[in-house]
């Protein structure tokens, strides 16, 4: 099999990216990383050279390319015999809604939280759209954690691709503060940045000069 090669935007600021790499590396895949510079003059040159959609992640495995980080997600659970999912089917039946939920919802949050692993101690305003984005996770996380969490710190007890779609929220959490989660849900927001597998993405974030504006918001003033 050739060696897979994952696209991805800026460590600190691509959500997108991350979802995929943080599984990646939980299955155990060995990849390479091609980063691309977001929100440059070149990027859309660049990106097109892996996918006519325009954004990363993209994951190049020989002559395919697979483009969306959940389509990515699913493709590198098959390549590791299912293990992206929970084995019980009841329980993977869930894992899939709640990432499918993540992937597609979520919009309050994902405009007035952006993910920025760097920055702490942002405040922004809680709009009303916000605070539902924020109760409906600490529904969520909780009810995963009391249900399918006993066998480990996890949504469903093992690591699963519900996990890594949820990872960028955790940190959004560790920027903005995590008011509005309950104990349990703190307790796993905690622990997915802690995470020493993803340890390699957050020094690498840490570590790049580039900033993007936009997702800059809520930094202390005086």
């Amino acid at each position: 099999m050739a060696a897979l090669s994952l696209v991805i935007g800026n460590y600190n600021y691509s959500s997108w990216s991350l979802r995929p790499w943080a599984l990646l590396r939980h299955l155990g895949l060995e990849f390479s990383e091609r980063r691309l510079t977001l929100d440059t003059p070149g990027f859309a040159a660049a990106v097109a050279q892996y996918s006519a959609a325009g954004r990363v992640p993209v994951l190049l495995d020989g002559e395919l390319a697979i483009w969306d980080s959940l389509a990515i997600i699913e493709y590198a659970s098959e390549l590791a015999g299912g293990r992206g999912w929970p084995a019980e089917r009841s329980a993977r039946a869930v894992a899939r809604a709640v990432a499918a939920e993540m992937h597609s919802g979520f919009a309050a949050l994902r405009n007035e939280y952006p993910m920025n692993i760097r920055a702490r101690g942002r405040r922004v305003p809680l709009t009303e759209p916000l605070r539902q984005s924020i109760a409906r996770i600490d529904a969520l996380w909780t009810d995963c954690r009391r249900r399918h969490g006993a066998a480990g710190p996890w949504l469903f007890g093992t690591y699963s691709a519900a996990d890594a779609m949820f990872l960028p929220v955790a940190f959004r959490f560790q920027t903005y503060g995590s008011d509005g989660l309950g104990p349990e849900a703190r307790a796993y927001a905690a622990a997915a940045v802690a995470d020493p597998v993803i340890a390699p993405w957050v020094r690498a974030a840490e570590a790049e000069t580039e900033v993007i504006e936009y997702s800059e918001i809520g930094r202390p003033t005086g």
